[in-house]
Parts: structure tokens; sequence; C-alpha cells
């Protein structure tokens, strides 16, 4: 494969087209003053396209959409793609600030589509140090050919990928064990089964416990949803316990020692991992419509941890422990679909920089304040990270709703100087020790 090189000099590059970077792309957009590009692997933009149904909708407010947090006049803001699409007024008798993840995925298509620094059917394959420059190695989708950009910054916005147990791990090719990211893919297949089991306690797990119930009785299969938590338990969702998902919480926790932010972040995930009261009612309003004539042909169970899978003629036995009662148990299944959330991976296209770029004791990178790598002199530039540093800011990392706030950060640190307000102070309560008693404050 041929390798051409291309003469400009990218003031940033991006690797990824996800939520955050398409964000990222959005606001620098108007910035003249900086040429930038963005590469992604898939051929158009979409986002969890394994889980758009229909009918579920994005646990945060529409303004965390990729630039109003940022930008409230930007013409990529989702109030202007419902304005372009004649729908505005239709959104207006909508009345929900929830809205259907289904749209939410075509108004990011809507600005992909619109922007000038986008590179659909690209992927970095990988990057070096060329000369005081990045040099990043980008591979044609179509063409299979390959060619270098030099760059002075880069961004990475790979996300996260799928977390498989490690039980399940043997399985990852079979068609009839699915990650939750792949079920829209695999459920034609799926529903053709006798017997179905969801693992996981989380919004995903969930939404496709709930979309099989609903096919139920249409398909006369017999689901299982067990998970390993204590109950089937409701994200923290009050006004005071969402200012945990703002710049004010990013500085405290980005101050405290690491140790004690690996001591606060186990103790978090009910406000991430939990299950939407929405998603949470309509499973149990199905539930008891279905018991008034039907017989039960489904099984809810926590406190389950699944240990070990094994292949059987007609699917799978699963061997749980119970966690309270500290028994195992067996469950037989034809088919097995894994809530089981997602990790972040170090991107392989950094490979060749790995040995210049700092870890901590836990092997995650360390990053700063200003969601930059630290590396060390003979890397000559920033790469900045997106949704890869909740170990280091805290639970925001991957909500939307602070994208555009890390987005303005990484703008005005690449400017030096503001060119987006990236302010703290924007909520009520105080996450460290109030002004007026901080002279008082001393060691326990």
């Amino acid at each position: 494969m041929s390798i051409s090189a291309e003469n400009t000099i990218y003031d940033l590059i991006g690797v990824g087209v996800g939520p955050f970077n398409l964000g990222l792309a959005s606001l620098l957009e108007p910035v003249d003053t900086l040429k930038v590009k963005f590469f992604e692997a898939k051929e158009r933009f979409n986002w969890h396209e394994g889980l758009l149904l229909e009918d579920c909708h994005l646990q945060v407010p529409f303004m965390a959409d990729l630039v109003t947090m940022a930008d409230p006049t930007s013409p990529y803001s989702y109030l202007n793609y419902l304005h372009a699409q004649g729908r505005l007024l239709q959104f207006y008798f909508y009345e929900n600030f929830q809205i259907p993840r289904v749209e939410y995925n075509r108004y990011c298509q809507w600005v992909s589509e619109k922007l000038s620094n986008l590179a659909f059917s690209h992927q970095v394959v990988g990057i070096e140090v060329v000369d005081s420059l990045f040099r990043i190695v980008v591979k044609n989708g179509h063409t299979g050919t390959q060619a270098s950009y030099l760059a002075r910054n880069i961004v990475l916005g790979v996300g996260t990928v799928p977390n498989w147990p490690r039980a399940a791990s043997d399985f990852k090719n079979s068609a009839d064990c699915a990650h939750s990211s792949q079920y829209m893919f695999v459920k034609p297949e799926l529903q053709r089964k006798k017997h179905i089991t969801v693992i996981g306690g989380g919004q995903s797990a969930a939404e496709v416990f709930l979309d099989l119930l609903r096919d139920q009785p249409q398909f006369g299969y017999e689901i299982n949803w067990l998970t390993r938590s204590n109950g089937f338990f409701p994200m923290e969702y009050s006004k005071l316990g969402l200012e945990h998902f703002s710049p004010d919480y990013v500085e405290h926790f980005y101050g405290l020692p690491d140790t004690q932010r690996k001591s606060i972040l186990a103790k978090q995930g009910n406000w991430y991992k939990g299950i939407s009261f929405s998603t949470i009612k309509e499973i149990y309003d199905c539930l008891y419509a279905r018991s008034i004539d039907q017989p039960n042909r489904f099984v809810l169970q926590a406190c389950s941890q699944l240990e070990k899978i094994v292949r059987v003629d007609d699917g799978f036995q699963l061997q749980f422990q119970h966690l309270e009662l500290q028994q195992t148990f067996d469950v037989k299944t034809e088919a097995l679909v894994l809530g089981t959330g997602y990790q972040y991976v170090f991107p392989a296209c950094l490979s060749d920089l790995r040995p210049s770029i700092e870890f901590d004791a836990e092997n995650r990178p360390c990053i700063t304040r200003d969601y930059m790598l630290k590396t060390s002199a003979d890397i000559p530039g920033m790469i900045f990270v997106q949704n890869g540093e909740m170990h280091s800011h805290g639970i925001a990392a991957p909500d939307l709703g602070l994208g555009a706030y890390r987005s303005a950060v990484i703008i005005n640190k690449l400017l030096g100087k503001e060119r987006y307000p990236a302010r703290t102070r924007t909520v009520f309560q105080n996450f460290g020790i109030a002004d007026q008693w901080r002279d008082s404050a001393r060691n326990a």
C-alpha cells in the first residue's frame, strides 16, 4: 500500500468522530485561525446504532447537544436542527426535555453532513513524531491506500468498547451470545430462540429486556434478567445530585489524591449505572399487564454474578453465584445478551508513543486538568483525551452534558485565550470547603 504525504500542517487532528469529537469539530468550525481535521473509520456518523430502539430516550436534557452548553448561538444546536427540519413547533408541543435516542443520532448525522473538517471511512492506524510534529497515518476504507498528515496537536475521541465478562470471552463471535451494543443487529436471530437471558443491571440491559418483553407474546420465548447488583435500581436523578456533572465537581474531584478518587468513584455507580425511572415504570407496567391473564414466562433476579459459561447442545449453561446466599446455581438458555457496559481501551494507533506517555499505578494514562495526556519532553505537542478520564476527572467524563464544556477547555487551550467560556462556580453547592470557612481549614 502506498503512503502519500500531505504538505499541510494542521493545528489539530482528531482521531474518531463520536459525539464528543463531533461537538469539538462543530465548535471549531467557525474558528478560522486553526486548521483542523477529524478522521473516522465508519462510513458515516452512527452512535450506539445497535441500541437505537425507537422508544428509548436520552437520559440527559436536549440542551446536552453538541454545542449549546458552550455556545447556544451555534448553528449546530439541536434547536436549530429542529428549525431546519420544520419541526420546532412540534417539539414545543412535545414538552419533553428528554429526546428520542434515534432522533439524537439523526441530529448528529445532520451536523456531520454540514461540517467541512470531517473525513469518514478514514481510519487512523499509526501516529509518530517527526521533526517536532505528529505524523498521523490514515487508511482509506474504500481504496485501502494510506496517507500521512502532519499536526501540531491531537485529540483522541475513539470512545469506549464493549466490556465482556471474563466468563464470556470465548463466545464473542458467536451468533447466540451478543453484547447489548449489537442488540438490534442480532435481534431477529435472538427472537427465534425459545429462551433468552439478559445480564446486567444498567440502562442498556433494561432496554433490551423491555424490548424483548414487549415482543414476547408474538414470539413465545422465555426471558431471564439477572444482575449482580443488589437490585434493579433507578439512576440518581435529583437536582442537587446532578450538580456532580458540572465543571465545579470536575475541579474538586481532580484536586483529590488518586486513592481518594478511586474510593469515591466506587460509591457513585448510582449516578451513571442505574436505570431511568421511566424505563423501570414501563417494565413494571408491562409485567403487571402481562400477569392479568398470562402465565409468567420471565425471571428477574438480582445479586447474581455470572461465574462460568459452558456451551451445550441447545445453547449455554450459565453458572451464577448468589452474592447474598453465597450459593451457586445453573441457568440453561439458548441465547445470551450481555448488558455489561463499556470500558476505555488505550488506542492502538498510539502504540509507538506509549513509552513517552505517563501512566499511573493501575496502567491508566495520567491526564492534566485541561484534558491532555501527560507526556515526556520528546512529545512535541498536546494530546487531548475525550471520555477517557473518569479516573482523574470524575463521573462526568462520559456524560453528554459536559461534552461542550470539555470542548471549550480544549479549544481555549489550543488558542491560548478564551474563545468559549469555561466557567466554574456554576452550581449552588460547595464540593470543597466554602470560601468563608477556608481560613479555618486544617487536617483532621
